[in-house]
């Protein structure tokens, strides 16, 4: 079979880009911290002695270090927002289908989505530009009003210096909107959505892989040599419910945001950890609390924009704006409006 790249990098090369470099990531993607026991962990220039974030740590690290303008990345978890805002960048994760991923190797296929990297709000818009194929974004003028929906338990879910950090951002995000509103996103609660998505990922990622598992038998660091064992337990009976559930909490989601609204959250509970915490279980325990936040968007396919927001103990923290199924090239429309408003702001 002849060779040929991802259409991602293709349609990047075409647009005039130039490949100056692979990065690396966590371990067969499966983490959100940026380590990996083999290659080691990329450094986070925002924030020296602390994680980048993963899995896609060396596309982050590698923009916030001013080595490239942008990088690519994928999300399926959290991939990209979390090394976002955990390294002070622009991170987007797209509506989910909405850029092909032929040519990158799938892990959990139904949420999985490409992503990317920038410091610059216009990079990073264009980027978008090529990769979503849809034409020139919307004039600043055709992104302004609408409604801001607060997602309360997102950001209860935070930590209190978080959403401290991140109020002035908010207030000016806010004003950006004709009304503001707040909004209890999940009902059941975002652990029980966390708890959901980990059973949906867990056995689409066994399902995936299997068998490459199975017959290679390869050695993983802590934390995700566990959850490889722990996805190869999953019973249909386990996971089947949660598909169902998913359902309802997309359709949830889809119709909260079918009018043009755009649902705020913050992008993780706080900032980076330092590099030194055990793997488990202290980063695990981190890992589900995050996951209840970047469940949110995962869950439904939704796109998702993380903007630099907000600082604490000098590390930077990200807020992101999640909106309808195809709604992306709206979201860096804002976000090459906002961008440099909320950076002045904090």
């Amino acid at each position: 079979m002849p060779r040929a790249d991802a259409s991602v990098l293709t349609r990047l090369l075409e647009a005039g880009a130039t490949l100056v470099g692979k990065t690396h990531c966590d371990e067969l993607c499966y983490s959100l911290n940026g380590a990996n026991m083999h290659y080691g962990t990329p450094v986070n220039p925002a924030a020296p002695g602390r994680l980048p974030g993963g899995s896609s740590s060396g596309s982050a690290s590698a923009v916030a270090g001013g080595l490239v303008p942008f990088a690519i990345g994928s999300d399926t978890g959290g991939s990209v927002r979390v090394p976002a805002s955990y390294c002070g960048v622009l991170g987007m994760r797209v509506t989910h289908g909405a850029v092909a991923l032929d040519g990158a190797v799938p892990f959990a296929p139904s949420y999985d989505t490409a992503g990317w990297f920038a410091r610059d709000a216009e990079i990073f818009a264009r980027v978008g530009e090529v990769l979503l194929g849809a034409g020139p974004l919307p004039e600043p003028g055709a992104v302004d009003g609408g409604r801001l929906l607060v997602a309360t338990d997102a950001f209860a879910r935070a930590l209190p210096e978080t959403g401290q950090a991140l109020q002035p951002a908010l207030a000016q995000l806010a004003a950006h909107f004709a009304s503001v509103a707040p909004i209890t996103v999940a009902d059941e609660g975002l652990e029980a959505w966390m708890q959901d998505f980990r059973l949906i990922q867990g056995s689409e990622i066994w399902a995936t892989h299997r068998d490459w598992l199975a017959s290679l038998r390869p050695d993983f660091g802590g934390g995700i040599r566990e959850r490889f064992q722990w996805v190869s337990t999953l019973r249909e009976d386990q996971v089947a419910p949660a598909r169902e559930r998913r359902r309802t909490i997309a359709a949830r989601l889809h119709e909260c945001l079918a009018d043009g609204s755009v649902l705020v959250v913050p992008t993780v509970p706080g900032i980076a950890p330092r590099c030194d915490l055990p793997a488990v279980p202290d980063l695990e325990q981190w890992r589900n609390r995050k996951l209840g936040l970047l469940c949110i968007a995962g869950h439904a396919g939704l796109p998702q924009l993380s903007l630099p927001a907000g600082q604490a103990e000098g590390c930077p923290l990200g807020l992101s704006l999640i909106a309808a199924p195809g709604s992306d090239a709206r979201l860096l429309a804002l976000a090459r409006v906002l961008a440099d408003r909320i950076a002045r702001a904090v």
